[in-house]
């Protein structure tokens, strides 16, 4: 299965629309996952017309950290969760928005995991505990730097932002992610290669 990763639209702010390179990069996907950063809901009306959509955290009404009463009326779309478990092709995906594992302080960057010694099992366990259920595939958001990294059995990916990539306003990324039983892999998308 074939799975568009899209987070931290930040429609509108960051940019007044989704960058339509994100359709030309998410063609033929079969599922969409939105790790939060979500402005407004037609954001995901957008992405709808790709393929199906899930998303995690809340749609802020244009505002990210104050919500307003549209945003208090749209916590109600059956699209959005604070977190989501989803069993797909053999494999388990959590998906977050702020990935928040135990011992960790600060956001999760590039290198962060890498940086760290763990016991055996240890991260695999940080992931049950924070979603609940043992996942092999962690998809978060929050912090628009993009990663894909594979440490002690969980593939970690953060698609990034597709308009404000390290908090810098220019197209972004998303990400692909593609899982069959036995075998997941996810890639970066630059945006700037769809132009």
């Amino acid at each position: 299965m074939r799975i568009g990763l899209i987070s931290d639209t930040r429609v509108p702010g960051g940019a007044k629309e989704v960058p339509p390179e994100v359709a030309s990069a998410f063609e033929g996907v079969e599922l969409i996952l939105h790790a939060g950063g979500i402005h407004v809901p037609s954001v995901l009306d957008w992405l709808e017309q790709i393929a199906p959509v899930m998303a995690v955290g809340r749609i802020h009404g244009g505002q990210a950290e104050r919500p307003t009463p549209l945003a208090l009326e749209s916590f109600s779309d059956a699209r959005v969760s604070e977190l989501l478990v989803l069993p797909v092709e053999g494999h388990t995906i959590g998906m977050v928005n702020n990935l928040e594992l135990d011992g960790f302080s600060d956001d999760i960057l590039p290198g962060t995991l890498g940086s760290h010694t763990f016991a055996d099992d240890a991260l695999p366990r940080m992931v049950e505990e924070f979603f609940g259920a043992p996942a092999d595939v962690v998809v978060f958001g929050r912090t628009l730097y993009a990663l894909v990294e594979e440490h002690q059995g969980v593939l970690f990916v953060n698609p990034g932002s597709p308009t404000l990539p390290r908090n810098l306003m220019k197209l972004g990324n998303v990400a692909l992610l593609e899982l069959s039983p036995g075998e997941c892999r996810a890639t970066i998308i630059d945006l700037a290669d769809y132009r």
